[in-house]
């Protein structure tokens, strides 16, 4: 039997599909976007694989967006030789991670937790805790099989921007198409697809379009007012029993010979003016130091920390985020955090 005009058939059909895959990754290139990765659960899992390292040589950061926006890593790591491990989450509190790495024996490393108060002071069991309770169980379930499929994924994802999944995803797609509203139906925020990318080492920048584009902006500013809105303070006993749990977690930490360290990154313009309002300083932050023994870093400290403007509010620029990183990298050094892992004083 010829099968020649099936073979033909086959070639057609393969070269067609070739082209089009070429041609959707040409589009978005056009569009304006960069090759960007998916932070899912098995990149977090990649990156939480890597506290084991020598305590000398690395640092945990652990929190929200904002220090996954704030903290630029080739800064950090070309100005301190310091590789940065970067296990914060989007829209997530940091206190299951916390968690995890207090329970985990093995680790007795360096760990900044960063601070943003209306996600960090809830109660257990609030929706922020999925995605860090997601990611940590998918890291202590990984198979071969997943471990090897993150590497194929991630050849890939660094050379084709069509397979961004929360951009270019078919739900993706539906999700941003402008529908006007329904009364008394709220589908989610909505942000902007051109808002930021996330690279390999996980960290999230804006784009420059966002940077520049004062209505993406207003948009995501709508987003962060509609939140706080909705959301209010925990009551006392829910805040005693977070310094209680974070103490806990934090000693077991600083009995190895680890070091914690917590950060409040800057916020801006009525974020920041919302913030101190809900979220006082000495209720919060200086009562989370004192409860804990743990030193902290406050932006609103330090003359070269506390100028930013952020573009809608919550997260620096890359530019900015380059100049914050120098800055926290001196305030840093000023408290021995790079020095021979010396204990820091809280004082």
């Amino acid at each position: 039997m010829d099968h020649s005009p099936l073979v033909k058939a086959g070639l057609l059909a393969a070269a067609l599909a070739l082209l089009s895959v070429a041609a959707w990754e040409l589009y978005w290139r056009h569009q304006g976007y960069p090759v960007s990765y998916n932070d899912d659960e098995a990149l977090w899992s990649d990156k939480r694989a890597m506290v084991y390292e020598p305590a000398d040589k690395s640092t945990v950061f652990i929190g929200s967006s904002r220090i996954k926006f704030d903290l630029d890593i080739p800064t950090w790591e070309k100005e301190t030789g310091n590789h940065a491990i970067q296990l914060a989450m989007v829209g997530s509190t940091p206190r299951p991670v916390l968690e995890d790495l207090a329970n985990d024996q093995n680790f007795r490393g360096k760990l900044v937790v960063d601070v943003t108060e209306g996600l960090f002071f809830q109660p257990r069991g609030n929706p922020r805790e999925k995605t860090p309770n997601d990611n940590i169980a998918y890291y202590k379930k990984r198979t071969p099989t997943q471990r090897a499929s993150f590497m194929i994924n991630h050849l890939l994802e660094s050379r084709l921007v069509f397979l961004q999944q929360n951009t270019f995803s078919l739900n993706a797609l539906l999700d941003n198409i402008d529908l006007p509203p329904r009364k008394g139906v709220f589908g989610g925020p909505q942000f902007p697809p051109k808002f930021s990318y996330v690279s390999f080492d996980r960290q999230t920048s804006m784009s420059p379009e966002f940077v520049s584009d004062t209505a993406m902006q207003a948009q995501v500013k709508h987003i962060w007012m509609a939140g706080s809105i909705r959301g209010r303070p925990a009551g006392y006993d829910t805040i005693q029993q977070v310094f209680s749990e974070v103490k806990a977690c934090t000693d077991k930490i600083r009995s190895r010979g680890g070091q914690v360290l917590f950060v409040r990154t800057p916020s801006s313009g009525v974020m920041l003016e919302t913030e101190n309002k809900f979220y006082p300083r000495n209720q919060y932050w200086d009562a989370l130091l004192s409860y804990t023994g743990c030193p902290g870093l406050h932006f609103a400290d330090y003359p070269a920390m506390a100028h930013f403007v952020c573009p809608e509010w919550s997260h620096l620029k890359p530019a900015d985020g380059i100049l914050f990183t120098r800055a926290f990298i001196e305030a840093l050094d000023q408290k021995g955090w790079f020095n021979n892992k010396l204990a820091l004083s809280t004082h």
